[in-house]
């Protein structure tokens, strides 16, 4: 008989014993202990990051600090760089942070609050979808509101990454429920970036570009969602300059068009004095606040969401899957290609509306191929055909590309081979053709070998 070394046998025994603690946790339970977790680092956060000799109390859960560090060193070594060894003591200090301000308080909260979380889930999924939904939006708004709040940065990330969660759900209504390659998700931000700009400055905002504003007070709580919905109108209007062309033609043609589109787009504004040329437009009234943004992303995402699990969104995948069966089976298959591509370029000029009122700044530069590449990015990174991808996508992406910041240049070597290594072992992406559904995302959950 073979001896197996009591380390081993523990090393393995202990991610499971972990996953079956936890697979009885639902979503409520998570959010209480994350909530837990932002209160205790309001609460001693400061005095915690000085006790484990941290400079500063950690932005990005003490990834950034240990960025800085790795930067540190590698400027040491490529730039003769002066380095002082007593920044090292920084990563074991972060990941100290990291443990007992969020991975413990979250795990011990999750597990302890389990059964009444289970309870509270099953009693509020016998009533109505809506009020669930209002519980679980409210708590987590609650919980990115504290921790946020303890930092312009983090508000100014957060912010952000909601945007990219609503553009990277919008492009994989096209490039995954489609099937189709589209490169002009850019554009369509940067028309409503700029058309909900031309909205909001020109009529409230005296400005040196657009000239003095044409109504003396303005309603932010009205006057900002009309913004916002004349932007996506017209991204959707401009993305039928992309689709009839496209759409009569397979293959191929509409990636090279919709890159065209992009090209077109990001010239016009560089070139119309009208609208500040290269230089861009400056001054959107501070309207675009965490909870509106919270509001208009979640709206989103359930639109998307009813859309693609909709017959139609059933008709999209039939078009992915085979178009000429879709078509033998009646459905309208250029009708329901220019339907989603419509709907995708709506919520991508709806959130190029979100970031120009963010920043109070766009210029046609934003809007380029870089911008593209981030967005494809997320979306195969995440996950094609999923909701649940696109989230994933959007903020892992976005938070590791501000993580990595201190980086510079290494930044976009290390996020690439990160792409290259998921295309490889899940081309697919993440969390991939794996619907939504609210009830079982809030509802409660069985232990392992129980039955629901």
């Amino acid at each position: 008989m073979s001896r197996t070394d009591p380390a081993v046998t523990v090393s393995r025994g202990l991610p499971v014993f972990m996953g079956r603690m936890l697979a009885g946790v639902p979503l409520l339970g998570w959010l209480l202990g994350f909530l837990v977790a932002v209160l205790i680092e309001q609460a001693v956060g400061e005095p915690l990051a000085q006790l484990v000799s941290l400079p500063k109390m950690p932005v990005l859960f003490g990834i950034l600090t240990v960025s800085k560090v790795i930067a540190a060193i590698i400027n040491t070594v490529f730039k003769d760089a002066a380095f002082d060894p007593a920044i090292l003591i920084h990563v074991p200090a972060a990941i100290a942070y990291l443990t007992v301000v969020y991975l413990a308080p979250i795990v011990v909260v999750a597990r302890i609050s389990a059964n009444i979380a289970n309870r509270a889930a099953g009693a509020m999924n016998r009533w109505n979808l809506l009020l669930p939904a209002i519980v679980h939006l409210g708590l987590m708004y609650v919980v990115l509101h504290i921790w946020a709040g303890m930092s312009d940065y983090r508000l100014i990330t957060l912010k952000i990454t909601l945007i990219a969660v609503l553009l990277t759900l919008s492009l994989n209504i096209i490039n995954g429920y489609m099937g189709e390659f589209s490169c002009s998700h850019p554009g369509f931000m940067a028309v409503g970036a700029y058309m909900s700009s031309l909205f909001t400055v020109g009529l409230f905002v005296d400005d040196r570009v657009l000239g003095n504003a044409l109504m003396a007070c303005s309603l932010d709580f009205l006057s900002f969602p009309l913004a916002l919905i004349f932007g996506g109108i017209c991204a959707s209007a401009a993305a039928l300059l992309v689709a009839i062309p496209s759409f009569k033609t397979r293959g191929d043609y509409l990636a090279i068009i919709s890159l065209a589109f992009l090209f077109i787009i990001k010239s016009l504004f560089e070139n119309l004095q009208a609208l500040g040329g290269s230089r861009g437009i400056a001054g959107q009234p501070d309207w675009a606040t965490l909870p509106v943004i919270f509001i208009v992303v979640g709206l989103g995402i359930w639109s998307i969401n009813n859309f693609v699990t909709s017959t139609f969104g059933k008709a999209l995948n039939a078009v992915r899957d085979d178009e000429l069966a879709a078509e033998a089976m009646t459905v309208n298959t250029r009708k329901a290609k220019m339907t989603a591509f419509l709907v995708g370029a709506f919520w991508a000029g709806v959130a190029g509306g979100l970031l120009a009122h963010v920043l109070r700044y766009i210029n046609p530069a934003m809007f380029g191929i870089q911008k593209l590449a981030e967005v494809l990015a997320m979306v195969y990174f995440g996950g094609l055909n999923s909701v649940y991808g696109s989230i994933v996508g959007a903020v892992s992406i976005g938070l590791l590309g501000e993580a990595l910041r201190p980086l510079e240049i290494l930044k976009w070597i290390i996020i690439p081979l990160l792409l290259i290594l998921v295309m490889i072992y899940r081309p697919t992406g993440l969390v991939a053709f794996r619907d939504f559904d609210l009830r079982e995302a809030m509802g409660p959950k069985t232990e392992p070998g129980q039955r629901k």
